[in-house]
C-alpha cells in the first residue's frame, strides 16, 4: 500500500562532495610515487570535474546505504517510516556520521510539533502510541505496524466504528453488492464520519483472505466472498432469479466482480468516486496557491516586509464530537498595496490556510482571494478601517496546529504569516461550560434560509467579532457603537420533577482602572428558556454613557439544579 509524500529540502550528495575531497591528497601522493619510480601513469577522469554516471551512483547510494546501521537503520525503516518523505529519506540516508543523524532526527520531531513552545513533543509521542496500540492489536506474522490495519490506524488514528466480522461466515449482501446469501472470508470494515478533506462517512474495508489475520486493504468488495469462484455458490439476488449468470461478474472489467444486480449501474457509475476517494485518503489535498505553500512547509525566508495580520479563534458546541471553530482574520488597510484604476482603488490579498492533527496530517485547507475596493480619493481617509475575513470549521476535540499564509497581490514580496496550536476544547455531558465569549461590532438575525450558513454566521445570528492587535490587546470600541456580545451555556441541569433547568445569569461591566462596577444585571433561564439544557446569551450594550478607557465584561453563570458555577470575561477598550 502506497502512503503520501510531502516533499521537503534535502541534501542528498553534500557528504560525497566532502569525501571526494578527503581522498583528493592521498590520490595525488600516490601518483607522484609513480612518477618518481618510473611506473607508467594511467590518466583518469577527475570524478570532481564530470558527474557521476548513473551506475556509479547507484554504488554510491548503495554504499550509504550499508553504512547506515543500528538504531538509524531501526529509527528510518521502522519508527518513521510511513511519516517520513522521500527526500527526507534520501537526505538521512546521505549523513555521513552520527553528529548529523542525531541533529537530523531532533529537527524531525520539532518540524512536526504542534506547539513549538511546548517542552513535550505531543505529535512524537501521539505517533508512537499508535504505534504501539498496531503493534499489539494487528500483529500477524509480523509487526502490526507493517499491516495495512497499522499503517492506516498510524495515519488517521482510531476510527469512529467498526464492523468486525473475525470469522467470516454466513454473510447477507447489502442490495449494493448484489444481494443475496453467501459465506465471506475474515473483514472489518473501518468507519470514519468525517474527515476533512476528504469527505463524510469514508468507509475502509480489510479483508483476511489467506485465514492468518493479516487483513489487508481493498476497494474491491467481493474480495470478502469466500464463494466467488465456487460454481453454483454464493449466488447473487439475480442469479438466483436466472436474471445473471455467475460468470458474469468476471466479464465486466472494473474495480469490483460485485455481478449485476439492482443496483449495478450505481456501482458502475461510482467506481470513479472511489477511486477518487482512495487518492484523497493516500495523497495531500491539492493547494492552489502554490506559492505561498513554500512558506508554510518550510522555513522559508521572507524577503520583503512582514505583511501583518491579526487572527482570533473561538470555539463553539455543534455535538459532543464536533466543535464549530470560527477563524477570523483582520487585516488593515494601511498594510495592503492598492492600484488605482477608473477611479477606484483595489487590493487584493491571496489566503492560504490548513489545520493539521497530531500526526501531521492536513485536516482541512482553505484558500480565499480577499479584495477590497474604495474610491480613489477616499483612499487616505481609510486606511485605519479593517477588512475582516472569516473561516469556520467543524473539528474533533483535541489538540490541532494552524498555519496561514497571506499575499499581498499588489506587491509579491509582502507576504505574511501565522502560526499557532489550537486546544479545541471537549464538553462533557455532566460538567457546566461556555461557549467562546465573542464581543462583536456587528450581530444581527438572519433570515430562515440563511441559518447555519454564510460568512460570521453562528447558529440564526450573524455575528463579527471584534480581532485585537497582535492577539494579546484589548478590542477597540468607539463610544457611538454599541457593545454586542455573544456566548452559549451548555449541560444546564434540569429538575427531575419540574422538568425545568434552574441557573442565574450575572452580567457585570468593570472599568479596568478604577475597579468601579457600571453594570450589574441578572437573568434567569426559567424565564427565558425554561426546558432546555443549551442557551444562547445575545445583548448589546450602547456605549456612549462610558467615558474613553478600559473596561471588561464578565458573565457569570450560576447553576441552581446542579450546583456548578462557571465566568467568561473578556476586556475592550473605549476610545
Amino acid at each position: 500500500m502506497k502512503t503520501s509524500r510531502h516533499l521537503v529540502c534535502g541534501t542528498a550528495f553534500f557528504s560525497l562532495a566532502l569525501f571526494g575531497a578527503w581522498i583528493l591528497p592521498a590520490r595525488a601522493q600516490s601518483t607522484q610515487d609513480d612518477v618518481k619510480q618510473g611506473t607508467p601513469v594511467e590518466e583518469k577522469p577527475d570524478p570532481l570535474k564530470r558527474q557521476p554516471s548513473d551506475k556509479e551512483r547507484f554504488k554510491q547510494q548503495r554504499a550509504l546505504r550499508q553504512e547506515l546501521k543500528g538504531v538509524y537503520k531501526k529509527w528510518l525503516d521502522e519508527d518513521v517510516r510511513w511519516i517520513i518523505t522521500d527526500q527526507e529519506m534520501q537526505a538521512f540516508k546521505s549523513l555521513s556520521n552520527d553528529e548529523e543523524r542525531d541533529q537530523f532526527i531532533e529537527q524531525f520531531w520539532l518540524r512536526r510539533n504542534p506547539n513549538p513552545d511546548s517542552p513535550d513533543n505531543e505529535y512524537r509521542d501521539e505517533h508512537y502510541r499508535r504505534i504501539a496500540y498496531a503493534n499489539e492489536h494487528f500483529a500477524a506474522g509480523k509487526p502490526g505496524w507493517k499491516t495495512d490495519r497499522g499503517h492506516i490506524y498510524i495515519a488517521y488514528g482510531k476510527p469512529d466504528s467498526i464492523d468486525s466480522h473475525p470469522s467470516g461466515g454466513n454473510y447477507e449482501r447489502p442490495m449494493d453488492e448484489g444481494g443475496g446469501n453467501t459465506s465471506t472470508y475474515p473483514f472489518e470494515t473501518w468507519h470514519y464520519r468525517y474527515l476533512q478533506g476528504i469527505g463524510d462517512n469514508i468507509d475502509i474495508e480489510f479483508v483476511d483472505t489467506c485465514m492468518c489475520g493479516d487483513y489487508h486493504m481493498t476497494i474491491d468488495r467481493s474480495e470478502k466472498d469466500a464463494l466467488k469462484y465456487v460454481p453454483g455458490a454464493g449466488a447473487t439476488m439475480y442469479e438466483q432469479m436466472g436474471m445473471a449468470d455467475k460468470k458474469d461478474r468476471f466479464s465486466g472489467g472494473g474495480l469490483e466482480q460485485l455481478g449485476t444486480g439492482p443496483m449495478s449501474t450505481m456501482n458502475q457509475s461510482k467506481q470513479f468516486d472511489r477511486l477518487n476517494q482512495y487518492a484523497k485518503l493516500m495523497a495531500a489535498p491539492e493547494i492552489k496557491f502554490k506559492d505561498l505553500e513554500a512558506y508554510m512547509v518550510s522555513s522559508k525566508i521572507l524577503t520583503g516586509p512582514p505583511f501583518l495580520f491579526d487572527v482570533r479563534t473561538d470555539y463553539v458546541k455543534v455535538t459532543n464530537d464536533t466543535i464549530l471553530v470560527p477563524i477570523t482574520l483582520q487585516i488593515r488597510n494601511k498594510d495592503i498595496t492598492f492600484q488605482n484604476k477608473d477611479g477606484v482603488a483595489t487590493g487584493t490579498v491571496n489566503i492560504l490556510g490548513r489545520i493539521s492533527n497530531l500526526n501531521h496530517r492536513i485536516i482541512q485547507p482553505f484558500e480565499d482571494t480577499v479584495q477590497v475596493q474604495v474610491p480613489s480619493e477616499l483612499l487616505g481617509k481609510t486606511q485605519n478601517n479593517a477588512s475582516v475575513y472569516w473561516k469556520s470549521i467543524p473539528l474533533r476535540p483535541g489538540l490541532y496546529k494552524v498555519d496561514i499564509v497571506i499575499k499581498d497581490v499588489n506587491n509579491p514580496d509582502h507576504i505574511g504569516r501565522w502560526q499557532r496550536s489550537i486546544n479545541v476544547p471537549k464538553y462533557d455531558d455532566d460538567r457546566l461550560a461556555a461557549s467562546s465569549l465573542i464581543l462583536a461590532d456587528q450581530m444581527e438575525r438572519v433570515p430562515s434560509k440563511d441559518i447555519g450558513a454564510g460568512n460570521f454566521v453562528i447558529g440564526n445570528t450573524r455575528i463579527r467579532p471584534r480581532v485585537s492587535s497582535g492577539g494579546t490587546q484589548p478590542v477597540t470600541f468607539h463610544r457611538n457603537q454599541n457593545l454586542n456580545f455573544w456566548m452559549q451555556v451548555y449541560n444546564l441541569g434540569i429538575d427531575e420533577k419540574s422538568k425545568q433547568n434552574g441557573a442565574k445569569i450575572e452580567y457585570e461591566v468593570t472599568n479596568t482602572a478604577t475597579k468601579q462596577v457600571l453594570l450589574n444585571t441578572e437573568e434567569s433561564t426559567v424565564k427565558t428558556n425554561p426546558n432546555a439544557d443549551q442557551v444562547t446569551l445575545e445583548r448589546s450594550m450602547p456605549l456612549a454613557s462610558l467615558e474613553p478607557g478600559n473596561y471588561k465584561i464578565t458573565i457569570k453563570v450560576d447553576d441552581g439544579i446542579s450546583k456548578q458555577q462557571i465566568a467568561e470575561s473578556a476586556p475592550f477598550v473605549v476610545d
